[in-house]
Parts: structure tokens; sequence; C-alpha cells
């Protein structure tokens, strides 16, 4: 509960802030600037070092790959009927296709399901979650940005996307123990992250906004928290018979609320504009 309790407290300290003025126009895009390049590559290091994949969990790392590409189908052919602006759309895609499984998904695993499940999160996490936004995610966000990029523009964003970069960097040095003092420094930098995140969202918080995309947030909310777990319940219920509780883990993952640096993301590519 304290992890959710911090989360909704910087939150409503990044709306007071907005409302006091007492901070410049601009500081959410120097926040989700440090975000992106020092915080969530910091945490990715960290995890992604010590992450030990196994073959019967590989539907735990296709879980937020499936989510993504199911929800893309669906805000696609949504957004034709609706005609929603393409940076609606992009938006959709990102927000309604990736879950907050870390900051939120890891604390609620550990209190329904206990700690000894929390390895599967991890992996969902890292290996699925955040690779997602990194590839997928990226050239959604240049694809659907107000300036349209170009396939070679998209690939040179999502190679030198500083997350991507901490991933593969983490893989290469997993035969390498990292030093405790290294540790301790990327788990200080990484932890800045969801505080950080939350002040940024709260800061450019408009309640004016959420009225008028009010059928585009009740069809992205819907998808991630509804349509898109009870797709995957229905899918992995196949794939993992003989596996029920990582089942249930995965599912209930599938069904956090949308992910923090998605909207970071979203927001440093200005989507979702009128």
């Amino acid at each position: 509960m304290s992890n959710i309790a911090v989360l909704i407290a910087c939150l409503v300290l990044g709306i007071l802030l907005r409302a006091s003025a007492k901070l410049p126009e601009n500081a959410p895009a120097t926040i989700n600037g440090f975000i992106t390049n020092v915080a969530l590559p910091a945490l990715i290091l960290v995890y992604v070092h010590d992450t030990q994949p196994a073959v019967e969990l590989i539907g735990a790392v296709l879980m937020p790959w499936l989510l993504f590409v199911c929800g893309g189908a669906i805000f696609w052919a949504l957004a034709r009927t609706m005609r929603f602006s393409r940076g609606t759309t992009g938006a959709l895609i990102m927000l309604g296709g990736l879950g907050n499984t870390s900051f939120v998904g890891l604390p609620m695993i550990e209190c329904f399901y206990g700690a000894s499940f929390l390895s599967i999160g991890i992996l969902i996490d890292q290996l699925g979650t955040y690779l997602v936004l990194s590839t997928l995610g990226i050239a959604v966000a240049c694809v659907y940005s107000e300036s349209r990029a170009s396939p070679r523009e998209v690939a040179r964003r999502i190679a030198t996307f500083p997350p991507l970069l901490a991933m593969l960097g983490a893989l290469a040095l997993a035969p390498l123990p990292f030093p405790e003092w290294i540790v301790a420094t990327l788990q200080r930098l990484g932890g800045t992250l969801a505080p950080l995140a939350l002040i940024s969202v709260g800061m450019q918080l408009r309640t004016g906004a959420l009225a008028d995309n009010r059928i585009a947030l009740a069809a992205g909310l819907g998808f991630k928290l509804l349509v898109g777990p009870a797709l995957l319940a229905i899918t992995y219920f196949e794939m993992m018979r003989e596996q029920p509780q990582i089942m249930r883990v995965i599912v209930f993952e599938s069904a956090m609320a949308p992910q923090i640096g998605a909207s970071i993301v979203a927001s440093q590519h200005k989507l979702n504009l009128p």
C-alpha cells in the first residue's frame, strides 16, 4: 500500500505545483528528459542484469507483446470508425497496450500471490513491457507524432533510445556481477522514476482535456482494464493449462493501469493533439 500512496501523493503534488506556478511551464519536459535518459535506463540496468529467464516463463515475456499488438489492431480499427486524430490514435495504442507492470504490478503481485511470484512480474516488466516500449512503442510514437518521421528516422530513434541501449547493455553484462556500489547507485537513480513521472503527469493534467476526450479515454481504459485481459485470459487458459498459478499472475499483470513510461514517451512526441 505504501507504493500506491506514494504514487497518489506525487500525482497530487504535480497538480499543486502547476497550480502554484512556482515552476516554469517547460518543467515537465525537463523532468521527462531526465526520466527517459537517466532514471529508466538505470532501473533497466539493475533489474534486467539480475533477471534469470526460464523456458517455462516464455509465456510471461510474450504477454506484453501480445497485448500491445492486439490493442494496436483494435485501436487502429476503432480510430477509423470514430475518426480519432492521429495523436489520439497513437496515444491509445501506446497507453492502451502497455501496463504499469512494475511500480503498481510488482507490489500487487506480492500482495495477492506472494513474494515467490515476483520473478514472473520482473520478467514481464523488463523483457516484456519495457522492451515493447523501447521498440514498438517508439515506432508508434514516431509514426503518429505531429512531425511524421521517415522509416530511417524511426529506426534511428529506436536504435538510440536510451532504455533499449540499457536493456542490451544489461543482457551483455549479465555474466559479470555488478559491484554493490554500482547496484546501489543504479537503484537510487531508478527509484526516482515513479515519483518524478507522476509529478510530471500531474503538472500536465488538464481536467478539461479529460472531458474533451471522454470517448477515447473510455475506449483506452476499457481495453486496458477489461477487454485486453479477457482476451489474454482466453488465450493463456489454453497455452498454460498445466501452470494455472503462473497463468493467473500473467493475466493479473495484463490488467494493470497504463504504463507511466509510455505516457512520458507519448508526451514527448506530442501525441493526443486535437
